[in-house]
């Protein structure tokens, strides 16, 4: 199927445009584990606040639009159910492993070599993106921006209260601080897996904890760990901004906790396989995504890796009525779901 027949209009009773949403759970190859996205392949005809609809409809933490492009081999942007988002990770990864199941790379030229190797422009710059088809399951590498950090100066213990959570459960020597791969996140070391199990977010309280760098999201880590050959252990509690409270395995997020550890863990880390961040358990959506970090002069160039499972097929249907001259979209709707 062609990205063009995706979308498709009808004429009766007024101009209506179908929708398909292809759902992915991330970072795992079980249904119901990882961070779900919502992608569609043909958004060339869709405009923002449709985008934006769309997105809300859904509810997942992100959804993916891909696009033709001038600048690289797609284009691709990224909606929460609030607003648009600079980059997403784990809505990358699954629109990578959407577009090579869908046959959309061969009609591009793209279809040869393992690894097979294409570009998405974003708005946070142009990603090249890999992917190993050599396993059962195919791997998606995506590289992320080259990292940045910046002090957290704000209340430790106004954080620690609003993740739920005890002053005292802060790490006693690792720094809290801001991290950046694609999106600012607050990277908050706690002592151990007992405080990540007992945090209960306060929301409300976000946007006051990350009032030196607005829109970040939070993402407490520690490094106890549940599984074997783990290296961390993390949870990501989303932009105050952004309408939904906790995203279960994140890709951006991890690219920078991947940093930090390089940074202020261990900088003689030097394992080819990357390090392994689990995530999700604390809401029974357990994903698992691996990092590297190589330092670039004062930074570090970051590529995450992860693998996607097909869940569904949505269709929405939206009805254009124009009221002097608004497009409403308030008629937004799920179709159906088609277990595949």
């Amino acid at each position: 199927m062609r990205i063009a027949a995706l979308l498709f209009k009808s004429n009766w009773p007024r101009q209506r445009v179908i929708v398909k949403v292809l759902v992915f759970d991330v970072f795992t190859s079980t249904p119901g584990k990882g961070n779900p996205a919502g992608i569609v392949l043909a958004s060339d005809e869709l405009d923002d606040s449709t985008m934006q609809a769309i997105a809300g409809a859904t509810g997942f933490n992100d959804t993916a639009f891909v696009f033709k492009s001038d600048a690289a081999d797609f284009r691709i942007r990224y909606f929460s159910p609030r607003k648009e988002v600079e980059l997403c990770g784990h809505a990358t990864i699954a629109a990578a492993i959407a577009l090579h199941s869908r046959d959309h790379l061969s009609p591009n030229g793209l279809s040869g070599g393992n690894p097979r190797a294409f570009s998405l422009q974003t708005n946070a710059g142009v990603l090249p993106i890999q992917i190993d088809v050599s396993a059962c399951e195919a791997l998606v590498v995506m590289s992320q921006a080259q990292s940045q950090f910046k002090a957290f100066n704000g209340d430790r213990g106004l954080l620690a209260h609003s993740l739920g959570i005890a002053t005292i459960d802060l790490h006693p020597a690792l720094p809290i601080v801001y991290g950046f791969t694609g999106r600012w996140t607050l990277l908050v070391p706690v002592r151990g897996l007992d405080a990540m199990w007992r945090m209960h977010p306060r929301p409300a309280l976000f946007a006051d904890v990350v009032a030196d760098v607005p829109g970040a999201s939070i993402h407490p880590f520690c490094t106890e760990v549940l599984g074997s050959g783990v290296d961390l252990h993390a949870r990501h509690f989303s932009s105050p901004s952004s309408g939904t409270v906790e995203d279960p395995v994140t890709g951006t997020a991890s690219g920078a906790l991947g940093a930090y550890y390089r940074e202020f863990i261990d900088s003689q880390y030097q394992a080819a396989a990357g390090l392994l961040i689990e995530q999700g358990y604390e809401i029974g959506r357990e994903g698992h995504v691996r990092v590297w970090a190589t330092p670039v002069g004062s930074q570090y160039a970051v590529r995450i890796a992860g693998t996607a499972c097909f869940v569904e097929e949505r269709l929405y249907q939206m009805a254009e009525l124009d009221h002097e001259g608004v497009k409403k979209l308030n008629s937004l709707h799920r179709l159906q779901s088609l277990q595949m």
